[in-house]
């Protein structure tokens, strides 16, 4: 196993975590009137359903222009 090839996935890996992170905090920005913490914190489970959907086409997306 090369240690590039290791150390290249990391990399990837962090790349989307960020990507993932921002991308989150831009949809935050644009839907002023929701605050999506303070719903999950009332336990709406609409908005959970709504932000795992968005974080999986978000991932989707990601690992798309990654590879």
């Amino acid at each position: 196993m090369q240690l590039g090839i290791v150390a290249l996935n990391f990399i990837y890996a962090a790349l989307g975590v960020v990507l993932m992170y921002v991308s989150y905090r831009i949809i935050d920005w644009l839907t002023p009137g929701m605050d999506f913490r303070e719903e999950l914190k009332r336990g709406n489970i609409a908005v959970a359903i709504f932000i795992a959907a968005l974080f999986i086409g978000i991932a989707i997306v990601i690992a798309g222009a990654l590879n």
